[in-house]
């Protein structure tokens, strides 16, 4: 079900995003708008709209967890090329709500330590705790993708590591954490745009790495090592959704919905209180 305040979806993104048996990210156009028939100032409005529904679900959400043993918890798999708006949907997504439940991660190269652990090891200890609304900015994708891509690792253990995320996904859902899998889809063109823009803007050189320039010229392996993620890894407990993300107003509008239908889903509830109400209004009342 789409938030109640929003008005311009005419199906529900979760089911019209998920990546489903015979799925090509080749077929999927970057500039469409997949089941919302606005325009971006409806899709600026409804993103604001949701805002107030989004924070008061992730407050019971962490309320809940207050006093409920195991209670569940989302966790937000961002990934995609350079400039396709992972920033931006922290911001103006997530910093809707407060930050005190959520736990955001942006995975870099992995250090030494991580590297004498199995792939997974840093992961697991991002993962939220009971109540939490955790964010993976980059993610174990990442070595199956670059990994693969700059055969940073053999062929037979990058072939392992589907698995072992398929495996790993598995155990973590059962567990009581939502999954929502989002890869921003955006086109070539689009990248050398904003790269462009970065370097034309003094305020966003900071912005501005180089080896973007060297990871965009293997774009059409990127595209194969992402089609290869969808197949492997799209599963019944922990499906992908490929978000069109030309239009970034489009792309913070759907991964709004999404969060809130895994919300929704959850139904978090507000805890009872473990004392008298009217008593205590009475003795606060009496100082």
């Amino acid at each position: 079900m789409t938030a109640k305040s929003q008005k311009g979806w005419d199906g529900e993104p979760g089911e019209l995003l998920r990546v489903r048996e015979g799925f090509r990210l080749s077929d999927v156009d970057p500039d469409a708008t997949p089941g919302y028939d606005g325009r971006k100032k409806h899709g600026q409005a409804d993103l604001e709209a949701g805002e107030a529904q989004f924070d008061e679900l992730q407050e019971r959400l962490y309320a809940q967890s207050r006093v409920v043993p195991g209670s569940p918890s989302v966790l937000l798999v961002l990934q995609a090329m350079d400039t396709a708006g992972k920033g931006g949907i922290v911001r103006h997504v997530i910093g809707a709500t407060d930050p005190q439940g959520i736990r955001l991660t942006a995975f870099k190269k992995p250090t030494p330590e991580e590297l004498q652990h199995d792939f997974l090891w840093r992961i697991e200890r991002a993962l939220p705790g009971p109540g939490y609304i955790g964010v993976f900015d980059r993610s174990h994708y990442e070595d199956v993708l670059i990994g693969r891509v700059r055969a940073l690792a053999p062929p037979e253990e990058i072939e392992r590591r589907y698995d072992a995320i398929n495996d790993f996904e598995k155990r973590v859902t059962d567990a009581g954490t939502r999954i929502v899998k989002v890869m921003l889809h955006i086109s070539y063109e689009e990248q050398k745009t904003r790269l462009m823009e970065r370097l034309e803007r003094p305020e966003k050189h900071w912005k501005y790495n180089p080896g973007d320039v060297d990871e965009r010229e293997l774009w059409p392996a990127y595209m194969d090592a992402y089609q290869t993620v969808f197949e492997r890894t799209s599963t019944a407990h922990a499906p992908w959704h490929v978000v069109p993300a030309n239009a970034k107003w489009y792309a913070r509008l759907a991964v709004q919905e999404l969060l809130l239908e895994a919300l929704e889903a959850i139904d978090p509830q507000w805890p009872a209180a473990d004392f008298d109400v009217e008593t205590e209004k009475a003795r606060l009342a009496a100082t």
